[in-house]
């Protein structure tokens, strides 16, 4: 008997993440919203290609073997939120709000995640594969994010 496709609800994921790095919220949100330097510090982000100031096409592969093709548009780019619309593979939002909780001479970024997309156009066989492996797939790409940005700002604070 033949499985049933998933459902729209099957490919509705909700993300939500908080970490701290060192660096102000400035710093921090330089470079979350410089979305052609993604390559050169967030490994899973393979290629961007700039569409316009607002808008850019954003190629991004984890662990499972799929890449998935996103269109990127800002919509915040002002403290506290980073914010951008998403289309392609993907639909629906992300977001990063960034709190000091540093010092002046000792800056620091609470970083709070947040995303909610659906799966649009990713095969049958990745949503069915399920929840479980989709979600450990995007801890897999946010690890990347938490440690490349960390590097980043680093590299900028020298």
């Amino acid at each position: 008997m033949p499985s049933t496709p998933p459902t729209l609800a099957d490919r509705s994921f909700r993300f939500v993440d908080s970490w701290e790095v060192d660096g102000s919220p400035e710093l921090v949100r330089d470079v979350l919203v410089d979305l052609e330097r993604y390559p050169e510090w967030w490994s899973e982000v393979r290629a961007v290609a700039k569409v316009s100031d607002d808008d850019a096409i954003v190629l991004c592969r984890a662990r499972l073997p799929y890449t998935l093709e996103m269109h990127l548009h800002a919509v915040c780019r002002e403290l506290p939120t980073v914010k951008v619309d998403i289309a392609g593979d993907l639909e629906g939002w992300a977001q990063w709000t960034l709190v000091s909780t540093g010092s002046a001479d000792e800056p620091r970024t609470r970083l709070d995640f947040a995303q909610e997309v659906d799966l649009m156009t990713v095969p049958n066989w990745i949503v069915s594969a399920g929840r479980p492996m989709l979600t450990w797939n995007h801890r897999r790409m946010m690890a990347g994010a938490r440690i490349g940005l960390a590097r980043r700002l680093a590299d900028l604070r020298r």
